[in-house]
């Protein structure tokens, strides 16, 4: 599952608005085919896996990250009748699929055709994974990542909204690679202003990658897809995967609305002094900024320090 888990990110930011799901078939205790989902979300993982296994299918093991899908689609066949087909004698199952077009019917389905599922191993890192799908299922919207390249006196930028460069190489070539696992990019009309970003992927293989630009404004922008509201962003169509790059406000924007899901804090052994910080992002009490936010990734890149937070929501 591990594997199959590895090749799904292969395909984030690439497979909206299908999930990006990664599949690998083993026989006899070798890996005979593996797949993951295509650029525009076709062909699926289980397609391309059981292609690549070819007979060596029949009998065989097939550990998925998702559940194979169940329903009819004008676009391809249902994977779950793809791996009937095949002959497969087992199917291992990460993650239950939340759209209510196959929700557990592409587990009866298999089950009723005689083959073997399991159901929950490396659940909770497909989710991780397939963040971007499964936000869009239960929440009606993209999977947010907020991105923000701080001092270590919480600057985000200078006095006067610059803010190029606070880190290093390493740590921008992160943010580069960031950029590439995503379906758009968004900015402000203050870093738009001051820096005119491209928000483009400059890294060698990656250039094609480049996210969608998105403005966050109240007047539109030529060359820009300007959202009025944070909130405008459950309207964007096939994406799954935000980045939000900045500014500060923008950020206390997103912030304060509760649509950050997962938080990226680069921070650079540099002292501002006078710089612009994050402005108010409606906390009524101290305690409530408390037990909000869970490390689960911590790394040096260069002189500067890298820490991915996740958003702990109990619904």
């Amino acid at each position: 599952m591990a594997a199959a888990l590895s090749l799904s990110e292969r395909a984030r930011g690439r497979s909206t608005p299908n999930p990006n799901v990664g599949c690998v078939i083993v026989d006899d205790g070798r890996v005979v085919g593996r797949g993951w989902t295509r650029p525009g979300g076709r062909p699926h993982a289980e397609a391309i896996a059981l292609d690549d296994a070819g007979a060596k299918s029949r009998g065989a093991t097939c550990y998925v990250t998702l559940e194979p899908c169940a329903h009819v689609s004008p676009r391809g066949p249902a994977c779950a009748d793809l791996l009937i087909a095949a002959g497969v004698a087992r199917v291992v199952i990460a993650l239950g699929d939340p759209d209510p077009r196959t929700n557990g019917s592409g587990i009866a389905r298999l089950k009723a055709a005689g083959i073997a599922v399991e159901v929950g191993i490396g659940a909770d890192a497909a989710r991780r994974g397939m963040a971007g799908f499964v936000t869009r299922q239960q929440r009606g919207r993209p999977h947010v990542t907020l991105k923000l390249a701080l001092s270590l006196d919480g600057a985000a930028a200078m006095h006067d909204g610059r803010s190029r460069w606070i880190t290093g190489p390493e740590a921008r070539a992160h943010a580069h690679v960031e950029r590439a696992r995503h379906d758009a990019i968004l900015v402000g009309r203050g870093t738009l202003a001051a820096d005119n970003p491209q928000l483009d992927v400059r890294l060698a293989g990656l250039e094609q990658r480049a996210p969608v630009r998105l403005l966050l404004s109240a007047t539109p922008e030529p060359g820009w897809t300007t959202l009025a509201a944070p909130a405008a962003i459950a309207d964007l169509a096939h994406v799954d995967y935000l980045l939000v790059e900045g500014g500060a406000a923008t950020a206390a924007a997103f912030l304060a609305e509760d649509l950050v899901d997962r938080l990226l804090l680069y921070r650079a052994p540099i002292v501002i002094g006078g710089g612009r910080t994050l402005p108010d992002i409606g906390l009524g009490d101290l305690g409530d900024a408390h037990d909000r936010w869970a490390r689960v990734d911590a790394r040096q890149l260069g002189s500067d320090r890298l820490e991915v937070y996740e958003r702990v929501r109990k619904d």
